[in-house]
């Protein structure tokens, strides 16, 4: 195997020096240099052209090293980049792997795990770690979830008539019922009783729990968009 070229981007010394030196235990690793910020790790990448980028993630800002990945990625496709963070939250651990990243690891794993992934990524392997497994079923439950709840929501949609429509679209809008009855030119107590209906088709013990479900869903758009 040829010598593994090496960078790192993080802004804590301490980080850095620990990578330096597990790096430097490895004869087949070879450290290109060191960076201390999203920025410099782009510089530095396209001046040394390293193999492999152990990149951090909040640095000169909180998403620096996922805008330093994506930008790294661009410009230099074949360059593996694995993300050592102290982040655990799925949108950041989604957005790090939208940005071309290979690997993600918590950067308390130990020197062993770290050298396992630089060299997975060395020989092109993408290994989903447990971490990471458990996110993507959890997202796949909540899109399941998601798709069963919008289908609910259309069937209740497909039942309703042409004024309880128009009414859940101006509650959605943020009208009160007096409001809507003035929108409308009609007396509030015709307005009550669409909206009672609305309530008992959807199940529901008020607006605010509907109006809440439909801005989840993200349903507003396309509601307000029906005539």
């Amino acid at each position: 195997m040829e010598t593994i070229s090496i960078l790192i981007a993080d802004d804590m010394e301490a980080h850095r020096r620990r990578l330096e030196r597990i790096i430097g235990s490895q004869g087949k690793l070879s450290l290109t240099a060191s960076a201390k910020s999203g920025y410099e790790a782009v510089a530095f990448a396209a001046i040394k052209k390293p193999d492999i980028v152990l990149m951090d993630i909040e640095m000169e800002s909180q998403m620096a090293g996922i805008k330093a990945a994506a930008e790294i990625h661009k410009i230099f496709p074949d360059t593996k980049i694995i993300m050592l963070t102290v982040h655990q939250d799925n949108n950041i651990v989604f957005a790090a792997f939208q940005s071309g990243i290979i690997d993600y690891l918590i950067k308390s794993a130990p020197k062993e795990e770290i050298l396992e992934a630089i060299y997975s990524a060395a020989n092109n392997q993408s290994p989903i770690r447990p971490i990471i497994a458990g996110k993507i079923r959890e997202e796949f439950a909540r899109i399941k979830k998601s798709e069963d709840h919008l289908t609910e929501f259309f069937k209740i949609i497909a039942t309703l008539t042409p004024s309880e429509l128009e009414v859940l679209k101006l509650l959605c809008s943020g009208l009160k019922r007096k409001e809507i009855a003035k929108e409308r030119a009609v007396e509030i107590d015709t307005v009550k009783k669409q909206v009672t209906s609305l309530l008992k088709k959807f199940d529901r013990i008020s607006t605010k729990e509907i109006v809440e479900e439909v801005n989840e869903l993200k349903l507003f758009d396309m509601i307000k968009d029906i005539s």
